[in-house]
């Protein structure tokens, strides 16, 4: 009997610290902000892409780059009409990536998922993500990823209301993206051509995961505290 309630109040321990595990983990949380012209903010690393391999690689800030899909890669203009078309330039926006042109179509080389993918390994965890985002569709799609682990991510509808792909200045937008929780793998994606992007900005020291403590919901300390008050409450009543 006794090694019964041993594990019985062993399982409700665990069962109380599980519940605070799932409940910090469900914390995730992000905020974008998306602006025509706009500019990376808090950032310190500007990768082009610029001498990027057109089957993909290490870019020149360290980001392992992969295509996966059909049309996913480099391009660089003329654009190919109903394929893929340069993000927009505007207000100067380009001067921080090392392209100080006019207003107008990206004359420098940018990645475009086509309808499969590109992923953006990091080679660190980083809390703040920014892109070019050009001729914004509903079906693009950005995700964040711990490792393998999804944590979160954005359409199209979330920079643009109308996300229509307009190929102009007003359909390309810079996206600022900060989140709770560090991630280390970016996705771009989309079911149709395509999804074009280019001017990724980065902190320049991000946090160190390992340092950031997942702070438990008022009501995980709830059940935490229940069930270790249920424990106590056993071995009591075992004892007399």
């Amino acid at each position: 009997m006794l090694n019964r309630a041993i594990r019985f109040y062993a399982g409700a321990v665990a069962f109380a610290f599980g519940a605070a595990m799932v409940s910090s983990a469900s914390m995730a949380a992000a905020t974008l902000s998306a602006s025509v012209g706009g500019v990376p903010v808090g950032a310190g690393v500007y990768e082009s892409f610029d001498s990027l391999a057109t089957t993909g690689g290490l870019s020149a800030r360290g980001i392992a780059v992969t295509f996966s899909g059909t049309g996913a890669g480099t391009a660089t203009l003329p654009h190919v009409p109903g394929r893929y078309v340069a993000p927009f330039i505007s207000s100067g926006n380009g001067a921080s990536f090392g392209n100080p042109q006019a207003n107008g179509l990206d004359q420098t080389q940018y990645l475009t998922t086509g309808i499969g993918q590109v992923t953006l390994q990091l080679d660190k965890y980083h809390q703040y993500f920014g892109l070019l985002w050009g001729s914004v569709d509903d079906y693009n799609t950005l995700s964040f990823y711990d490792g393998t682990t999804l944590l979160f991510n954005f359409t199209g509808l979330d920079v643009d209301s109308m996300a229509n792909g307009n190929q102009g200045a007003a359909g390309t937008h810079y996206v600022n993206i900060n989140s709770d929780t560090p991630f280390n793998r970016v996705v771009a994606s989309s079911t149709r051509y395509g999804f074009e992007f280019d001017n990724v900005a980065l902190a320049v020291n991000p946090p160190d995961p390992m340092s950031i403590s997942p702070v438990p919901e008022p009501e995980t300390y709830a059940m935490l505290l229940a069930g270790l008050a249920m424990v106590g409450g056993m071995a009591r009543r075992r004892a007399t």
